[in-house]
């Protein structure tokens, strides 16, 4: 080991983290400015210096991959023997030294609870397993029980009316124990109360590990960081690291307060805040750092140390499948790119636009979510017209028009997904069996290339050269049933994602967020924005006004009515009867009934 090739490279920030080996440690490290660097140079530096031996340190993160990447960093540097792992990873550990094997660990609870969700009432037992699945989530995050689970709710409201969610909770944990396994919140639950019961047992930890540096310390929830005092006892050599800019998974139970609340605890505490950003550019960085006076918290300031770039376009209407072909001609690689959307529901929009403009995807799919797929194994059976069909089966599968208030994400987006499949059936002019194979041509994934679509929740954590955030809007960001501060924050975790390129863009009324920052009333422009995939005549531009007007009337995204490239043939052939219409391409029997009047007497007066 080189203990001058352990710090050589840190800025003074970073550095002083570093450094600082013994005692609490606070690490305020904003997007992009090498929080992982740090932390293991300052795990090496504990070793190399002789604060700890290297089996004395802990390293927590919270997923597999950040500590498999935390340990091959530490051995790049010759240091071996620290221990890096998940909380979960860390208690099973305990519980097979003191107690022996728990028994089987469930990989998942979907199986278990989409079984208890088949016996609720007919409204709500096609609810997601996901959505049941993160409500108890919330509720052993936090310690609650199904007996303490309906007075613990405070102003937490449920997916499902209380007394379901009640019951599900509760049958849930009688059938886990009933099978004899375990979820991972039970491992983290039975080793605190090992140690809490076990005095030799505890001695016996406390004894082994000594430093603790606890990784993405804003997303720690009630349950984590009980077991985190229970290893730490009355000792500080602790060292947290987190942004609370980042912290949006409160739905989960995961709060920054602790992270907060670090100088408070341990009035002594070194505070070091990492503000250089080597990620982005100061273009990039300008608007994010415009939301910072409404983030709260401990207030960090990014400063780029890359070198300028294009400004950021913000703009209503972009298209974005013409941004991310403009951006391939400008040599930037189409896994280089990422759109970042609120919901899984609105990743379906873009699969269907790019697979028209031919640009390959990854990272999700309408037919592999739910929704689609329980609806394509009920039709594979069936045959008849696909309009017919598809609807009767979706109202079998709980689809409804009207979405019922309060329901969680994962079901607002299977009933977005069941909507959709709905409505591209009633535009199918054909059998059910080839309009399940049109949506196999239409929405299969690409396979591990292309422009990266992800949720912005999922985006955590990566970053891309050009990151495109449409639909940033009232409704949608924040979304309507979503905690605003959260919500915000989640927007300027997308902000930062971006390296050198970035566009917002919005299609109904601008997020309150871009008001906040003083950017709703600005128009995109200079060369840096994405060129359009069409030439802005003045004929298509009164087609693209008249689509934006029936798009929002029917409450579905634009491209839905009709895509860039038929208005584009809309103007070069300018057809005049219904027969001339019906030759245009992407304008099919459903569409020539719901807007060929309509159309034709648009064309008529922009062509006046």
């Amino acid at each position: 080991m080189d203990p001058e090739a352990i710090l050589d490279g840190l800025n003074p920030e970073q550095r002083a983290a570093a450094e600082a080996v013994r005692g609490p440690v606070c690490i305020l490290a904003g997007a992009g400015t090498g929080k992982t660097t740090t932390i293991t140079r300052r795990i090496a530096w504990q070793v190399g210096s002789g604060a700890f031996p290297a089996s004395q340190v802990v390293a927590v993160t919270f997923t597999d991959k950040a500590a498999g990447e935390l340990r091959s960093r530490l051995g790049a540097l010759g240091v071996t023997g620290v221990r890096a792992s998940t909380f979960h990873s860390a208690a099973l550990t305990l519980l097979r030294h003191f107690r022996g094997d728990p028994g089987r660990i469930l990989s998942s609870k979907a199986l278990l609870l989409r079984r208890i969700g088949n016996g609720l009432p007919r409204p709500y037992r096609f609810r997601p397993a996901g959505d049941l699945a993160t409500e108890i989530e919330w509720a052993k995050n936090r310690r609650l029980t199904p007996g303490t689970y309906v007075n613990g709710l405070g102003d937490h409201e449920p997916p499902l009316p209380v007394d379901l969610a009640y019951r599900v909770f509760k049958e849930y944990e009688r059938r886990k124990d009933a099978e004899g396994v375990l979820d991972f919140e039970d491992l983290l639950e039975r080793t605190i109360r090992l140690l809490e019961e076990d005095d030799a047992a505890l001695a016996a930890v406390r004894e082994r590990w000594r430093a603790f540096t606890v990784d993405e310390y804003q997303d720690v929830n009630v349950l984590q960081q009980t077991l985190l005092e229970q290893w730490l006892g009355p000792r500080d050599d602790l060292c947290v690291v987190g942004d609370d800019y980042q912290s949006i998974y409160g739905f989960t139970g995961a709060s920054a307060g602790w992270l907060l609340a670090m100088p408070r605890r341990f009035p002594d505490a070194r505070v070091v805040r990492l503000e250089t950003n080597y990620r982005s550019t100061p273009q990039v960085l300008d608007l994010a750092n415009r939301l910072v006076p409404r983030l709260g918290g401990s207030e960090k300031t990014l400063r780029a140390a890359v070198a300028d770039g294009p400004k950021p376009v913000v703009r209503p209407d972009a298209d974005v499948a013409a941004a991310v072909l403009d951006l391939q001609g400008r040599g930037v690689a189409l896994e280089d790119i990422a759109v970042l959307v609120r919901t899984n529901a609105r990743t379906t929009e873009f699969e269907e636009a790019f697979h028209e403009a031919g640009i390959p995807f990854q990272g999700a799919s309408l037919l592999a979510r739910e929704g689609a797929r329980q609806l394509l194994k009920a039709l594979a059976p069936v045959r008849g017209p696909a309009r017919e069909v598809v609807r009767g089966a979706a109202v079998q599968q709980g689809w409804v028009q009207a979405v019922p208030e309060k329901v969680g994400e994962r079901e607002l987006t299977r009933q977005a997904d069941l909507a959709r499949l709905v409505r591209l059936a009633e535009e199918f002019d054909g059998d059910v069996a080839d309009f399940v194979d049109s949506l196999q041509e239409r929405f299969g994934e690409s396979a591990g290339r292309g422009v990266h679509l992800l949720t912005l929740h999922r985006a955590k954590g990566l970053e891309w050269e050009a990151v495109l955030l449409p639909h940033v809007e009232e409704g949608e960001l924040p979304v309507r049933r979503g905690d605003v501060d959260e919500e915000r924050r989640l927007f300027y975790v997308g902000l930062t994602r971006a390296k050198r390129y970035l566009l917002v863009t919005w299609s109904g009324k601008p997020s309150r967020f871009l008001e906040e920052a003083g950017l709703a009333v600005r128009p995109a422009a200079g060369a840096s924005a994405p060129k359009a995939k069409l030439d802005e005549t003045p004929e298509v531009a009164a087609l693209k006004a008249w689509r934006l007007e029936r798009a929002r009337a029917e409450e579905v995204p634009a491209y839905v009515v009709f895509n860039d490239r038929t208005l584009a043939e809309l103007v070069a052939r300018t057809p005049r009867t219904l027969t001339e219409l019906a030759a245009v391409p992407g304008i099919g029997p459903a569409k020539l009934q719901r807007y060929g009047e309509e159309l034709l007497r648009e064309l008529a007066r922009v062509a006046a």
